[in-house]
């Protein structure tokens, strides 16, 4: 991936959210059947997420990075197009302004 190094708390954070995420999908419950965690435990869960995002948030300010960084598949077609304008008017070659 070519993304800027990353400082310690930036690895730290990101990896507290990664291990948050996973428990929540690890701990999914299908609607009808009882959470395995306790409403206070996940609550905690989503306070946790929200700091550290805000953090996140900060630091990146801080270091003057870009906060829409997403991942992207390889073959994935980019989302912009740059087309060349030409200050020429149609019709007209260059050197004949």
């Amino acid at each position: 991936m070519n993304e800027p190094e990353l400082t310690k708390e930036e690895r730290v954070l990101r990896m507290m959210k990664k291990v948050l995420t996973d428990v929540a999908k690890d701990t999914y419950a299908r609607p009808g059947y009882r959470h395995p965690l306790s409403e206070h435990t996940i609550e905690g869960i989503r306070q946790c997420l929200s700091l550290i995002v805000a953090r996140e948030r900060e630091l990146a300010e801080a270091l003057g990075r870009p906060m829409n960084m997403r991942p992207r598949f390889t073959d994935e077609p980019p989302r912009s197009l740059v087309v060349e304008l030409d200050s020429r008017r149609p019709g007209t070659k260059s050197g004949d302004d």
